[in-house]
């Protein structure tokens, strides 16, 4: 597997977000969805990050930098076909070493509340992730939890 920046211009990473999007919207609300639209996640604020096993996209994941050390973690997702095979804890421990390498202190992520998301919110425990109020412009939302770290 490979983990490489990606500039999102490939029709692969257009289609898996998508999908990301559409699989979100199937068992989240709509005013509780949160997912970044492509647009949003080509902002000069945002590294984004592909998984590649050969020519296969397997998962992806953004930071978006909020100040200085604190950023969001996005777009986490693992393709359906290989989920639960170890490629979002290889892609979280890249993601955090790459947030320290730019000197961020503090990561934050809003996830699903309900049963859907738990194998997400186990993941991110397990890498220190605790969890915390709304940040930044997130309002408290019974379909979301939101959760933190820092170093």
């Amino acid at each position: 597997m490979n983990i490489v920046v990606d500039d999102l211009s490939g029709p692969q990473i257009a289609e898996f977000l998508e999908e990301h999007v559409q699989e979100m919207r199937s068992v989240t609300p709509l005013e509780s969805k949160h997912a970044l639209d492509l647009d949003e996640l080509r902002l000069p604020e945002v590294t984004f990050w592909s998984v590649l096993d050969g020519d296969a996209l397997v998962g992806c994941c953004a930071l978006k930098k909020l100040d200085v050390g604190h950023a969001e973690l996005k777009s986490m997702r693992t393709s359906s076909a290989r989920k639960r095979s170890g490629i979002a804890t290889r892609l979280l421990e890249h993601v955090l070493a790459e947030a320290e390498r730019m000197g961020l202190t503090r990561i934050s992520l809003e996830t699903g509340s309900t049963e859907f998301f738990r194998p997400a919110r186990n993941l991110y425990q397990k890498f220190g992730f605790d969890y915390c109020e709304p940040f930044g412009s997130y309002q408290p939302d019974p379909n979301s939890v939101f959760m933190t770290r820092t170093s």
